[in-house]
């Protein structure tokens, strides 16, 4: 493990699911990670990784069609196979003892919709710039579209309503919304740039969501489990960027429904905190891992 970590790939449902484990010298609590998308990788949470050196083993890997992983068949395209999915996982890569659970983004609807079926099986759940509902993450990133530029706002209108995500207009004002929205920094790092790159060739989160962030067309365009979150009863850990795509306003729900759960606001941050404030977001989660471990 001269690389400081092990990755290969394990066999879930006849698929082989590519993995990556940062392990802990002293180890005191586990931490399993779902990526978002759905469709991206693992390597825009990399940043996670940090944490081995705190004595919380970290294990990374990606969902079915994605990354590195093979696809199953896309009947198989569903949050309820993503929940088997990532039980299967923990079975394989987390071994005895319960690990903690962290989601973001879909990864966040993910680890919602994985708790409601399996939380005797964690220790806590963690649920970074994540949401219960689409339709309401959707409403909310149209808020936010109503703040851009008067030629992004129009040509945003004016592209969706002709169905074309292609037009040199479109694609910059999509452009404008991510820079302030999804990722607030000038050059965007390697393992992000991989994980865009990935969802933008797999299958994934063009046939589940859609050509974009605001634009969920895909297959979970209706999900709404909010009226359910409520029956989750573990330790609950819900963070959220000041600018996130997937809005405070969608955490706070979160936060309202779960009861005892715990909302962390980073301000002037974004959808990816973990590269905007590194330091200050794996500190939150190492607090959070310490006192439930």
């Amino acid at each position: 493990m001269e690389k400081g970590f092990e990755e290969g790939f394990v066999e879930i449902n006849s698929i082989r699911i590519f993995y990556r484990v940062f392990r802990a010298k002293n180890e005191r609590a586990k931490l399993l990670t779902l990526h978002g998308g759905p469709g991206m990788s693992h390597d825009y949470l990399l940043p996670l990784s940090d944490l081995s050196s705190k004595g919380i083993t970290v294990i990374f890997y990606d969902q079915f069609g994605c990354g590195r992983s093979e696809e199953p068949d896309r009947s198989k395209f569903t949050i309820d196979y993503g929940v088997e999915e990532a039980e299967l996982v923990r079975q394989a890569l987390a071994g005895d003892g319960k690990a903690f659970l962290m989601g973001s983004s879909y990864g966040g609807a993910l680890a919602l919709a994985y708790a409601l079926k399996y939380q005797e099986n964690i220790k806590g759940l963690i649920v970074s710039g994540g949401l219960s509902s689409v339709p309401l993450t959707v409403a909310e990133m149209y808020r936010l579209i109503d703040n851009l530029s008067p030629e992004s706002r129009e040509a945003i209108r004016e592209y969706e309503e002709a169905g074309d995500s292609s037009d040199p207009a479109y694609v910059k004002a999509v452009q404008e919304f991510y820079r302030k929205h999804l990722l607030r920094m000038d050059t965007y790092p390697p393992e992000v740039m991989a994980s865009l790159e990935f969802g933008e060739k797999r299958n994934v989160y063009r046939i589940m969501n859609g050509p974009n962030e605001f634009t969920i067309t895909g297959t979970i365009k209706d999900w709404d489990i909010s009226d359910r979150i409520s029956e989750i009863r573990i330790p609950t850990l819900i963070t959220v960027g000041e600018f996130d795509e997937v809005t405070p306003n969608v955490a706070n729900l979160i936060h309202t429904k779960i009861k005892g759960s715990e909302m962390v606001i980073f301000k002037n941050c974004s959808h990816l905190t973990m590269w905007e404030d590194r330091e200050g977001y794996n500190r939150i989660l190492e607090r959070f891992i310490g006192q439930h471990a």
